[in-house]
């Protein structure tokens, strides 16, 4: 399902449609939540301990966020799915929390587009709840990007 018109607005949802992007965005934190296990326990190398320190603490938060997102779909009728998105692993640290941005940019990209079709519909709470998990999916995309060495990719980038 497209969730934005051809000019790049966000297109108005239905209730039905807004719990399946909602269970699309909770199968992305289930695959952060086990990308972020996995990873925090593989990458090897001195210049990889603090951010491997810090993926345990992601994992935790990507935790946090699957709840509120599986209790927005029960409040809105809908029944949470089980399934995560495939998680991609390396044997290559930097392959790896490439991954986990790529993952976080595409996360972020989807919430802001979730934020506003809330709002669309009068859903201003899940709209509140939603920008409040976005606020650590962007310090997730910070951390990776710095451990990686890169500039934090754009807003708005294509994928």
């Amino acid at each position: 399902m497209k969730d934005e018109t051809a000019s790049g607005n966000v297109k108005k949802v239905s209730r039905s449609e807004l719990i399946e992007l909602l269970n699309q965005d909770l199968a992305r934190e289930y695959q952060a939540i086990i990308a972020y296990i996995v990873y925090s326990q593989v990458l090897k190398g001195a210049e990889f301990m603090n951010i491997a320190g810090e993926l345990e603490k992601h994992a935790a938060q990507e935790l946090s966020h699957a709840l509120i997102v599986a209790k927005q779909i029960d409040y809105l009728g809908g029944m949470p799915t089980v399934e995560p998105k495939t998680v991609r692993t390396s044997d290559k640290a930097t392959r790896m929390l490439q991954f986990d941005l790529d993952n976080e940019t595409e996360t972020i990209r989807n919430y802001r587009k979730r934020v506003r079709q809330c709002e669309e519909m009068g859903e201003y709470a899940m709209g509140e709840q939603i920008r409040e998990i976005l606020i650590d999916e962007q310090d997730h995309q910070i951390a990776l990007a710095t451990a990686l060495g890169k500039s934090v990719p754009a807003p708005h980038s294509a994928k």
